[in-house]
């Protein structure tokens, strides 16, 4: 009985660990995807602070 709940526990172990590592890469990438939307924005807002500033 007792080595039937140890293997049982083991496998819901593996089996949780796995699904927190998927969670881990999509926050990873979701964070990746506003990164790359900010730095866009702020390299959109230089470029129009250089475009009013020589319109001059």
């Amino acid at each position: 009985m007792q080595n039937k709940i140890t293997k049982l526990l083991m496998v819901l172990f593996i089996l949780f660990s796995f699904t927190s590592c998927e969670l881990v890469g999509d926050i990873f990438q979701a964070g990746m995807g506003v990164g790359i939307f900010l730095v866009v924005f702020i390299i959109a807002i230089i470029i129009w602070i250089f475009a009013k500033f020589f319109k001059r």
